[in-house]
């Protein structure tokens, strides 16, 4: 089972291309602010109903069945296609939500990453729930992402810290992790827990990042693009933190 790298939630510069004339959080009242955060985590949380149900849904389709032995005869070659095609997809749903004045198409970048994320996500899925012999493996991975985003929100919005500075570091380190988890599709060589470890730490460094960026950086109005970048950064932490449970069994 190869890996995956969540591009979406690599390099996404708070309010970049975003309306100009929009007001940052910094600078919004009170009550604006207030909005803005609810109505983001808002997003953030039906997204993530959504993807569950979607995931449900696909799960137990004869198309999860058909992409899994579609995946598995395509071997590395196959993997490099659905990394391809994910990252097209996630930078058209991500320009979609964080460019468009429209509203329309804003909510349609996001509906279009959640069904990119399902998609993508039914391998890994198939296989913890019918073939690894952890019982309740996938609630334990939803347990432990939902305790490590949580403690970090609450580091944010308790300190309201500024993390804003970690931007370059998160993106050079991004890329990199990229470029080797190609190159292991390419070459045919494991990457073993340290580098899952590491991931996990990279996205742990990404929901802080988005987090403050919520609170100090976006623009009011953007929070479905807001909401995006967080679910990325979710479903990357998610993935990863399965994939370490997976090697243990």
């Amino acid at each position: 089972m190869q890996e995956q790298f969540s591009p979406a939630s690599a390099g996404n510069a708070p309010g970049r291309n975003l309306r100009r004339e929009a007001v940052i959080a910094a600078d919004a009242t009170p009550e604006a602010r207030r909005d803005f955060i609810r109505r983001t985590y808002a997003h953030l949380g039906v997204a993530v109903l959504a993807f569950i149900a979607l995931e449900y849904l696909l799960l137990n389709s004869t198309f999860a069945v058909k992409m899994v032995s579609m995946t598995a005869r395509g071997g590395r070659l196959g993997w490099l296609a659905v990394l391809g095609g994910f990252i097209l997809v996630g930078y058209i749903a991500e320009r979609w939500a964080r460019d468009s004045v429209s509203p329309g198409m804003q909510y349609l970048g996001l509906i279009v990453y959640v069904i990119a994320e399902a998609i993508i996500f039914i391998p890994i899925l198939f296989l913890a729930a019918y073939y690894t012999r952890y019982e309740g493996i996938l609630g334990t991975a939803a347990l432990i992402t939902a305790v490590v985003f949580v403690g970090l929100t609450a580091v944010v919005f308790l300190t309201g810290a500024d993390f804003s500075w970690m931007g370059q570091f998160l993106y050079v380190a991004g890329v990199g992790a990229f470029g080797i988890l190609v190159a292991s599709l390419i070459f045919g060589f494991s990457l073993g827990t340290i580098f899952a470890g590491a991931i996990v730490l990279l996205s742990a460094g990404y929901i802080l990042y988005h987090t403050s960026n919520i609170l100090h950086h976006y623009p009011i109005g953007s929070h479905v693009a807001a909401s995006l970048a967080l679910f990325a950064s979710i479903a990357t932490l998610f993935w990863w933190v399965l994939r370490i449970l997976m090697s243990r069994r």
